[in-house]
């Protein structure tokens, strides 16, 4: 028998794709057949958006999220469900002019295909937040309802005030919330959190199945997307725009003050001013992942030859040095996980810190603890 799950979240960015993976893998291991969906598709490289009033057959809706996921667990094309709608601002318009929020025949659709007798688990991650979605009638709750299906929210935790957003969703999803992760915890509040915090939850109708700690490499962000947000042109080494960014360090001090800081740190973007020659260099020897140059002026050659030999992008922005550190700031733990690397710890990182047996026992999986 089938069973179908929700993967949701209050907030977009709080590591639904994380945690598909690391039900999914865990899943398959243990025999259990897993396919993997996006009712409401999010994410859609350009050339793969429908063509409006195309004549040709349409190709099948597949979330660039679904793609990567898919490919990371190596599931068969037929185990990637294609999404019923795009969220975007032309659709969005079109469905508020048409005043017309159900969800469709493709809704039916996939309830019927769903309800068909097969084996194993089928993962479906909502949009964004409780509320996203509406427009489409494919909101978490919406989903969840129509569906009859359980959800398991992940939610960042912060502190205790980030409870509200979990009650807010308790009440609106009722039974159908099987329990929740919580996501990027201070890793030296976890002991307590799962001491002290967790019972309490529990004892409120919030059952938890994990407590993630926060971590600098899913937080990451790679240079080609710093690139595209500060619309930087690129002075070198092209080729290594798939470094990853885990901290934003800024080159305004003196040399010798700089290069102690930089030695403390580690995968870092240095913003600096293009007249910075000295920070620059200074930047190069250390642990740097791009080199992002602001202000007017030209480095000089010497810069680009060693940045060169360093294998270390050097981008020139527009923006002044505060704006470019603002969007570089808003990018980080914003970005989808795109990369293998990420996917594989965010895979051992759930395996390690995640407990689902009250879970698979709700889903009647054939999984033994």
């Amino acid at each position: 028998m089938s069973s179908t799950l929700l993967i949701g979240s209050c907030h977009p960015f709080s590591g639904k794709s994380a945690l598909v993976l690391g039900l999914a893998r865990q899943a398959a291991r243990m025999g259990v057949p897993v396919r993997f969906g996006k009712p409401l598709a999010t994410s859609l490289r350009l050339d793969r958006r429908p063509s409006p009033g195309g004549d040709g057959p349409t190709a099948p809706l597949i979330d660039d999220d679904v793609r990567f996921v898919g490919a990371i667990l190596g599931l068969a094309p037929d185990c990637l469900l294609p999404s019923l709608q795009l969220l975007e601002p032309a659709t969005a318009r079109q469905r508020l002019l048409q005043g017309d929020l159900g969800s469709g025949e493709g809704f039916e659709a996939l309830r019927d295909h769903l309800n068909a007798p097969s084996e194993g688990l089928t993962l479906l991650e909502a949009s964004g937040s409780l509320s996203e979605g509406l427009l489409y009638g494919l909101s978490l709750v919406q989903l969840a309802h129509g569906l009859d299906a359980p959800v398991v929210l992940v939610h960042h935790w912060l502190d205790s005030c980030s409870i509200d957003p979990l009650l807010q969703a308790r009440d609106q999803l009722g039974e159908r919330l099987a329990g929740v992760v919580l996501n990027a915890v201070d890793p030296d509040a976890v002991e307590t959190l799962l001491q002290e915090e967790v019972p309490a939850m529990e004892r409120l109708g919030l059952p938890v199945f994990g407590v993630l700690p926060r971590s600098p490499l899913l937080r990451s962000v790679t240079v080609e997307e710093l690139v595209e947000r500060l619309g930087a042109k690129v002075l070198c080494c092209p080729e290594r725009l798939d470094l990853l960014v885990e901290t934003l360090s800024i080159g305004a001090m003196n040399v010798n003050s700089a290069m102690e800081f930089f030695r403390r740190r580690r995968n870092m973007a240095v913003v600096t001013g293009a007249d910075r020659t000295d920070i620059q260099l200074a930047a190069l020897e250390a642990s740097t992942q791009c080199l992002i140059l602001t202000g007017a002026g030209d480095p000089l050659s010497q810069l680009i030859n060693r940045a060169e030999e360093l294998d270390v992008p050097l981008l020139k922005v527009e923006h002044d040095t505060l704006t470019t550190v603002e969007v570089i700031e808003r990018a980080f733990g914003n970005v989808r996980l795109h990369e293998s690397v990420k996917a594989t710890y965010a895979i051992r990182l759930v395996e390690e810190h995640c407990r689902f047996e009250r879970l698979f026992e709700r889903l009647r999986l054939p999984i033994s603890a």
